[in-house]
């Protein structure tokens, strides 16, 4: 069996969680792992993979099926995303929802150019939910969906934080309001801002000398992040930080509730995901949609896709009998 062969660009926390799932899926391997940094100072686990500078992407054209960029969605994926599309089939977990059009449009004009395949936004938020609020919705046509994420550490909100100016390290905590899951649950289908539904906890390691109250301003009000959010910001140590806060649990669920038929009979459609590893899970999606992108490019497909453009049997290593057979 040919192996698909995988590239990952950025060796960050998703980054070595792609690397573990490849492990886990023979029908692959991982050929290279790219970085800006300098490549010596990159330590993977993969034996025979190689470590390369960003720079040098080109040179492994003809050795890689498909790039997973591990990279953030705040400034990192815009710029790199429709930058290797135009080079490789590409999968990529942008999750700046408000920005998805547009991140969408530039990729796919990249792809397109480069005849690759680019699917964008995978993960479970965008990604699983996604296709959960889109099955739901399109069976119970009449009434709410709310989505819940957390308690658990974001990883894009986190890469957000450790961003900004004076800032050394930080990590930040989606919190789901107790009050509000009760009141969804119960069927009452209450109107509920973005405000009511969540709380972010943010824990922030600052620079030596740094400005603790213009870092603090700067996460309270940053848009599309934390500035419709009750935000709270605590400043800790790198020790307390390794302690209390080293590992990346998350999760969270998608609830639709909505009627049926002449008498309004009411039903509740419930998903959920309790995650130990936030980055390993992601990682999982992508390496599974990494799948999907090789199989479109060799049907000679070209172009951005999202999630709901994907059939699920395109995510599996079993064929299409087999699927039919054991699963359906």
């Amino acid at each position: 069996m040919d192996k698909i062969r995988i590239g990952i660009v950025g060796y960050g926390n998703i980054g070595r969680g792609v690397e573990q799932s490849i492990k886990r899926n023979d029908d692959m391997e991982l050929k290279a792992v790219f970085t800006r940094r300098d490549p010596a100072s990159v330590k993977i686990q993969t034996e025979g993979a190689e470590v390369k500078h960003f720079d040098d992407m080109e040179t492994m054209k003809d050795d890689i099926d498909v790039m997973i960029l591990c990279g953030g969605s705040a400034t990192d994926l815009p710029v790199i995303g429709p930058k290797v599309a135009s080079s490789f089939n590409t999968i990529d977990s942008f999750d700046t929802h408000a920005k998805i059009p547009e991140y969408f449009a530039n990729v796919d004009k990249a792809a397109k150019e480069g005849k690759n395949v680019s699917i964008i936004s995978v993960g479970w938020d965008p990604g699983m939910f996604s296709l959960n609020r889109l099955y739901a919705e399109s069976i119970l046509v009449q009434g709410s969906t709310y989505t819940f994420w957390g308690k658990g550490v974001s990883q894009g909100h986190s890469d957000a934080i450790r961003r900004i100016e004076g800032v050394k390290n930080g990590i930040q905590y989606t919190v789901p309001v107790e009050a509000a899951v009760d009141q969804v649950r119960s069927g009452s289908e209450p109107e509920l801002t973005t405000r009511q539904k969540h709380l972010r906890e943010c824990y922030v390691v600052a620079e030596e000398g740094a400005d603790k109250a213009a870092i603090e301003e700067a996460i309270k009000t940053m848009p599309n992040y934390f500035d419709e959010y009750d935000t709270t910001v605590t400043f800790i140590t790198e020790e307390e930080l390794k302690e209390n806060h080293s590992k990346m649990p998350h999760g969270g669920f998608v609830i639709r509730t909505g009627e049926t038929g002449c008498e309004g009979n009411k039903h509740v459609i419930e998903y959920s995901l309790k995650l130990d590893s936030n980055p390993e899970f992601t990682g999982s999606v992508l390496v599974a949609y990494a799948r999907a992108a090789h199989r479109l490019s060799k049907k000679g497909e070209s172009g951005a896709r999202s999630v709901f453009d994907i059939a699920p049997a395109m995510l599996s290593q079993m064929t299409p009998e087999e699927l039919r057979a054991h699963m359906l």
